[in-house]
């Protein structure tokens, strides 16, 4: 039943379908696990054991009477802090939501409860999602499952942990900057950043609502596929057949190969070379117009937070990680006009960007420029936390600026991921690239 922890979710759904695994005896392997780790803690805010447990029996009783919801059902999975679950607290990581107890689930929740998913409990995360570090004195820090002295990644970080570490067989984050892409990267996983607007943000608490989505963290391209379709009530896309034969790939030259480290450029170069080889077309470009999009998007960012989270923040600054209440207070001297000129710079920009890129398949980069970072220096190094927190990302950023949908994969190398950006609402395209690309890697 251990092996049970390290199986796909879609495989753990086949099993369920076919009768070799229980939705209840799972989930209480999933609960045991979790209830036993050295890490709980620091991955889990809060363990939803009673709701999991009578999910899982509900599930349990339509596998037998052969009226199971979908591909998932029965399956547990963790959710990060900040989607609202009924009568169970949403604290988004800070102490300035501590006691929030929601009224009612957020609506990607309610529809991933409808498929039959079993939720097994809240994930930690970085202060209301501000960091793609997942360094967070104030609740906890969740741990990389490849180097215990380094940050996980975030915001969603307790996410990412809880996949690596074996306590969930899939996680739901939001990715705002990266914020689903680079725990995954940094724990060997596969996750998807949906394109804006694709998946409800009702019910969420909210970092920038301009930028905010919603994704997967998991261990395989199908698993996030069914993971889309069970989060917006839909179909998942038909991934049979996908090949790499003739894909147009780009090679995206502008920024994002600046000062990437050695790990992470050696594992995108081998990334590159095994694509090519199983078809392929490699090409490199680059897009000048990046700079004046970067260079907008701090403004953007930092009112758009501020703009929601300030009363809560001036009401009690004292009680937020510095660095944070740093980050978010830096939107208080963005003005109102600078504000709508940015983003008619930024909407300039994506309609270049998107024809620049039609010819392609996907634009391709590492996804983090840096290998998890030193959790102590972090907490001790200011202008360490600030340099590595931008490198952090600075790669995923982009995605999240063009306003384009983005997976990563493991590149078998540790804590390195490989980056493939889709374009706008073309989820099921990139998702079958995606399938084949993991088959080429691995």
């Amino acid at each position: 039943m251990q092996d049970w922890l390290w199986m796909t979710a879609a495989d753990l759904g086949r099993a369920i379908g076919a009768g070799d695994i229980d939705p209840v005896t799972l989930t209480d392997v999933y609960l045991d696990a979790i209830d036993a780790h050295e890490h709980r803690d620091r991955i889990y805010a809060r363990v939803t054991h009673d709701r999991a447990r009578a999910e899982a029996k509900a599930a349990s009783e339509r596998a037998k009477s052969g009226m199971r919801r979908g591909p998932l059902d029965g399956v547990p999975i963790s959710w990060k802090d900040l989607f609202d679950t009924a009568g169970t607290a949403t604290e988004a990581g800070t102490a300035l939501m501590k006691g929030r107890v929601p009224d009612a689930d957020a609506e990607v929740l309610q529809a991933a409860t409808s498929a039959g998913l079993v939720c097994l409990g809240k994930t930690h995360m970085s202060e209301i999602a501000f960091s793609g570090l997942g360094l967070n004195p104030i609740t906890a820090t969740s741990p990389c499952v490849n180097d215990p002295d380094a940050v996980p990644g975030g915001s969603s970080s307790g996410a990412g942990a809880s996949v690596a570490f074996g306590l969930a067989a899939a996680a739901i984050g939001s990715d705002t900057g990266g914020s689903v892409r680079i725990p995954s990267a940094w724990n060997d996983l596969v996750g998807l950043k949906t394109t804006h607007g694709r998946l409800s943000l009702e019910g969420t608490v909210p970092l920038c609502l301009t930028f905010d989505t919603i994704g997967p963290l998991c261990r395989s391209v199908e698993d996030a596929n069914l993971l889309l379709a069970a989060l917006e009530g839909g179909k998942p896309a038909d991934l049979a057949g996908s090949s790499l034969e003739g894909v147009r790939l780009m090679v995206l030259d502008t920024i994002v190969p600046d000062d990437v480290r050695d790990a992470p450029r050696a594992a995108f170069d081998s990334a590159v070379e095994q694509l090519k080889a199983a078809g392929a077309v490699v090409e490199h470009r680059y897009f000048s117009q990046l700079f004046d999009a970067f260079n907008v998007a701090g403004n953007l960012y930092a009112a758009d937070s501020y703009g929601w989270w300030r009363d809560l923040v001036e009401a009690n600054p004292e009680k937020m990680f510095p660095q944070i209440l740093d980050r978010v207070r830096g939107g208080k001297t963005v003005g109102g006009a600078d504000y709508c000129a940015g983003w008619n710079t930024l909407r300039d920009i994506r309609k270049q960007y998107a024809a620049e890129t039609a010819q392609f398949d996907a634009v391709i980069m590492p996804t983090a420029a840096i290998l998890p970072p030193n959790a102590a220096r972090l907490l001790t190094d200011d202008d360490y936390y600030k340099s590595e927190n931008l490198l952090a990302l600075r790669n995923t950023r982009v995605a999240n600026l063009m306003d384009v949908c983005s997976m990563t994969l493991p590149t078998g190398v540790p804590s390195c991921g490989i980056m493939f950006n889709g374009q706008r609402g073309t989820e099921a395209a990139l998702l079958r690239l995606c399938a084949a690309a993991e088959g080429a890697l691995s």
